[in-house]
């Protein structure tokens, strides 16, 4: 039996519409990553001469298929964690960014995709 999606959007509180906010939710979260790893490639093609060790751990952890996310609020930085990272990511984050000093360790945080992220 062949399916078809409709460009009705499903009621408001049915099983369909929370699925479909979900679906929705996980795309956009998608694309924000990669807008995130554009915007940071850029801006270590720009500035290659003058990357700050703190921006290098964060490069090399996304590079590494890192999937921490930043959430800055009045300057207080957390970092959210909702997919799993590879395991070499996971072993990066844990050998080089948590055993940084704890401001050290807000640079690198500072410059990781924010949850914000169009």
């Amino acid at each position: 039996m062949m399916t078809s999606r409709s460009n009705v959007p499903p009621e408001s509180g049915t099983d369909d519409a929370r699925s479909a906010d979900s679906e929705r939710a996980e795309t956009d979260r998608k694309r924000a990553l990669e807008t995130a790893r554009r915007n940071v490639s850029s801006a270590l093609d720009r500035d290659r001469g003058s990357e700050t060790p703190s921006l290098k751990l964060a490069k090399e952890y996304l590079s590494l298929g890192g999937q921490r996310r930043s959430m800055i609020d009045d300057n207080i930085t957390d970092v959210r964690h909702w997919d799993k990272d590879p395991p070499e990511a996971e072993r990066f984050w844990k050998e080089r960014v948590e055993t940084l000093p704890k401001d050290q360790r807000k640079q690198v945080e500072d410059f990781l995709p924010t949850i914000n992220t169009p």
